[in-house]
């Protein structure tokens, strides 16, 4: 298998959906299907929404925006509407690399039956089997049939990825579930520009002047998504001004990113981040670099060359030469520099966190690269690669940590790695907000998987927190229904009040749960036990190394 192969797999920060890990509704595990089968299936999914001339669609099922009327269908005591687009026009043609535009008032009716069509990408995972196109700048609602009393919490999902792959239309993302047991909330689902498409520098080159946002389109895109919301929501009986951003791995790089752009807190005031972190990004040279290595290799000079490739050609040649480089920019402009000065200065103060890890993060990536040998191979280039950029002071402390892993030789890989990309930068994160006078609610998730290898890996809380058993490729088994549905209930009490702790008449065993606040003193957080959901002070998990791993947050992730 070829190096970049290797990063390619090991480049899916994007939860359980990778081929080995998760399955369609309705269909076979999807490790027990080959590529084709697995498009097959996953393209059954496919319509295309129509303009509705004739009249003759339920109001019932209509909900009036800005950009026209949309018709979902009914699904239980859920309405679902999907491909609503959430821009003007569309990122085609002239308009590809350029910001996304605002929707313009129509007055036309629309079905939302059927997904759009996922971002480009490489096909390796579940919505990258789905059909393909420019166009995919659209959202997703799940609502509650009856009307509410009063409006509802709002949840804004932001699918994973490394940025480079992941759709909205992979099963495990359907909040169909979700919402039936929890219709006190609204939950939205985006889309976003991936990879070289979405996160491309491109304001050096001769004509790039004309592109100044090139690199953190993907960004900007969600951002876009969130104004729609912001405008539209409260139409399907959502509140506008209690809005939660929610992601996994890249989504969780995404939503904590967005936290840090300016203006941005108009349009949510909670976050939930899954593993992810703005750590999960690149300083402008070094995406630069990644520019110029691509236009080399291309043979292009100029962007209005670049604009003449297809747009597979383009996702092709960067997914061979630019794995995990393709990613939001720390440009000063819409990203800070420094993200960890940004937070620690109060940027994010008025925005309540509730963010957290799994025990085993690099585990899952250990699983889906094929086990050990592979990648060992992989990380131990990565491994060199940071270590150049250390101290030899810190190169001490980097090899005392990695010489006390017990275990297999691919032990120290997993917690080293685990420890740079994930479980540091969230403890800083933590730590940093509160500093500045914010609120963190912080998470350690440690349900294991029975899968070999596995343990609590990437992802492992997706399938149980939306409610889809069913998708057991990565756990290889159901987790504990009351443990899996009191996860929920929490994720829903923080969307609602700010505040995931939940009292006895609410909580599914009848008991209490109290999630303290994160602070600098105990640095409390909560422990997902399968089976003990309770509150410890860091110190008795010791989720990050203060002496030898917490240094790493300021090599970022990459």
């Amino acid at each position: 298998m070829k190096k970049s192969k290797l990063w390619l797999l090991a480049a899916i920060l994007a939860c359980a959906t990778t081929l080995v890990a998760t399955g369609c509704t309705g269909c076979n595990s999807a490790k027990e299907m080959d590529a084709s089968e697995m498009k097959e299936k996953v393209r059954a999914f496919y319509g295309e929404n129509k303009e509705i001339t004739d009249g003759n669609y339920d109001r019932s099922l209509a909900v009036k925006c800005i950009n026209g009327t949309f018709v979902g269908r009914l699904a239980d005591s859920t309405i679902v509407f999907r491909g609503i687009p959430y821009v003007g026009k569309q990122p085609v043609g002239e308009l590809r690399w350029k910001a996304p535009t605002d929707v313009v008032p129509d007055s036309g009716v629309y079905e939302a039956y059927y997904n759009a069509k996922s971002a480009p990408q490489p096909e390796i995972e579940v919505s990258s089997y789905y059909y393909q196109d420019e166009n995919c700048l659209y959202l997703n609602v799940w609502k509650p049939l009856k009307a509410p009393a009063e409006k509802k919490p709002v949840i804004l999902w932001i699918h994973g990825g490394a940025y480079a792959y992941g759709g909205t239309v992979d099963p495990l993302y359907d909040f169909h579930n979700f919402v039936e047991e929890n219709p006190d909330v609204i939950v939205v689902s985006a889309a976003y520009r991936l990879g070289v498409l979405g996160f491309l520098h491109l304001s050096h080159l001769p004509d790039g002047k004309d592109y100044p946002d090139a690199q953190n389109l993907g960004l900007m895109d969600q951002l876009k998504a969130l104004k729609w919301v912001h405008e539209n929501i409260a139409a399907f009986g959502g509140d506008p001004d209690n809005v939660t951003l929610m992601g996994e791995s890249a989504g969780g790089g995404s939503v904590t990113s967005l936290s840090l752009v300016e203006g941005s807190h108009q349009y949510f005031n909670k976050v939930i981040a899954l593993s992810g972190n703005p750590c999960l990004s690149i300083p402008t040279e070094a995406a630069v670099a990644a520019t110029n290595e691509l236009m080399e290799a291309l043979g292009c000079k100029t962007v209005a060359d670049l604009q003449k490739m297809d747009a597979q050609d383009l996702v092709a040649a960067a997914t061979e030469l630019l794995p995990l480089r393709t990613v939001p920019e720390r440009d000063g402009r819409l990203l800070p520099k420094d993200p960890w000065a940004a937070v620690a200065g109060g940027a994010v103060k008025d925005i309540t966190f509730l963010q957290g890890v799994n025990k085993d993060e690099m585990n899952f990536f250990l699983v889906t690269m094929g086990g050990p040998e592979p990648f060992i191979k992989c990380f131990a280039e990565s491994k060199a690669k940071k270590l150049a950029q250390m101290t030899d002071e810190e190169k001490a402390l980097v090899e005392s940590y990695w010489n006390d892993v017990k275990g297999e030789d691919y032990e120290p890989y997993c917690k080293w790695f685990s420890q740079m990309i994930f479980c540091a930068p969230c403890i800083r994160m933590s730590e940093e907000q509160t500093r500045a006078g914010g609120k963190s609610f912080t998470y350690y998730f440690t349900v294991e998987s029975a899968l070999p290898m596995m343990k609590c890996g990437h992802g492992m809380a997706l399938a149980p927190l939306f409610k889809h058993p069913e998708f057991d490729g990565d756990t290889g088994r159901p987790f504990d229904e009351t443990f899996s549905k009191t996860m929920r209930k929490m994720w829903v009490q923080f969307a609602k009040t700010g505040n995931p702790s939940i009292s006895a008449d609410i909580s599914p065993d009848g008991k209490a749960k109290d999630w303290p606040l994160y602070d600098l003193k105990d640095k409390k957080v909560m422990v997902f036990d399968e089976f003990n959901i309770h509150p410890e002070k860091e110190a008795q998990r010791k989720i990050t190394d203060w002496n030898r791993t917490y240094l790493l947050t300021k090599y970022y992730g990459f």
